[in-house]
């Protein structure tokens, strides 16, 4: 069994964007975060995003732009994410069980790389990050303190570098 830090895209890996971020020359990685993925690839885990991108859905931006702005942070970070996991869907297109905070994108990353959800986390800046992965077990860190009272984190950091400490530690 693997241990496994699951990661929102969004407010998490790059600067959130109430308008979407879909175009690489926008898409800013915040700071700390390649030396964050590195110190917990190199402490062992698995790092797995989950991501909702309804723009997809909506017509906003399409798949290979979403896609072009993951390989673009994996030429940065050096290829330290093991796996993007999204969901295209929006409720007013289509509903979808992946869509957070429904946890299928979690279960299919269980499932494929043998997580062990007794010792893995979840990073993420919004409640929606937060319910699935309480739902299943998995200790939670949220980045910032827009998550509602009823949905806060085990844990509250303000950035990833901080959260992959934290881990660390634990």
């Amino acid at each position: 069994m693997n241990k496994c830090v699951f990661l929102d895209r969004d407010g998490v890996l790059n600067k959130d964007n109430p308008n979407y971020t879909y175009h690489i020359n926008v898409f800013e990685i915040l700071p700390g975060v390649v030396e964050a993925t590195h110190l917990l690839k190199a402490a062992g885990f698995r790092l797995i995003v989950v991501t909702n991108q309804s723009g997809i859905a909506q017509g906003i931006y399409s798949q290979a732009q979403m896609e072009a702005c993951h390989q673009y942070f994996q030429s940065v970070s050096g290829n330290s994410i093991d796996h993007f996991y999204f969901c295209p869907y929006h409720p007013s297109v289509t509903e979808s069980l992946a869509r957070k905070p429904g946890t299928l994108m979690f279960e299919k990353a269980i499932a494929r790389f043998h997580i062990d959800v007794s010792v893995s986390w979840m990073v993420g800046d919004r409640g929606r990050d937060i319910i699935p992965a309480r739902k299943l077990g998995i200790k939670t860190i949220q980045i910032g303190n827009e998550v509602e009272p009823e949905n806060k984190a085990d844990f509250e950091v303000v950035s990833l570098l901080e959260a992959a400490h934290l881990i660390l530690k634990h």
